[in-house]
């Protein structure tokens, strides 16, 4: 039972650090690599369906926000976002490998989503940016043991 519990927090943490919401996944993982009570293999699979989900989260508002772009309550102005959207269009859909970034991850993931970029193109990225920073941290922390 306690499994379950450890591998629920990690999924948690991983949809909502993907979003646009400040949370850090990367610290639920590396506690739970150091209990030793989980396969490794497992771990890096919750983190990364979660954390790729939490991404189409992104793309879905990104798909379904432009047609508010005139409301008063749009959260980014014009300008922004046509210099998001200009920015996109020029290095396009690898533009998603960063997607497992800091403070610009989430929003490239919003902006594929108002770009109308594939969600089989994306999720295929997205998945390979998440899933590679993971396997990064899983090596670096179990290198140190």
């Amino acid at each position: 039972m306690a499994e379950l519990g450890g591998y629920s927090g990690l999924f948690f943490s991983a949809f909502v650090a993907a979003t646009l919401l400040p949370t850090a996944s990367e610290a639920v993982l590396v506690a739970l690599l150091l209990t030793d009570a989980y396969p490794v293999w497992m771990l890096l699979a919750v983190a990364t369906v979660g954390n790729v989900l939490g991404s189409v989260v992104n793309w879905l508002l990104g798909r379904g926000i432009e047609c508010y772009r005139e409301r008063s309550w749009f959260p980014v102005n014009p300008e922004s976002l046509g210099r998001a959207q200009h920015w996109y269009q020029r290095y396009g859909k690898w533009t998603l490998l960063l997607s497992w970034m800091p403070v610009v991850g989430d929003p490239l993931t919003v902006v594929a989503g108002v770009m109308r970029e594939p969600l089989g193109v994306f999720l295929l990225l997205v998945t390979l940016a998440k899933f590679g920073r993971y396997l990064v941290l899983t090596g670096i922390v179990l290198g140190l043991q």
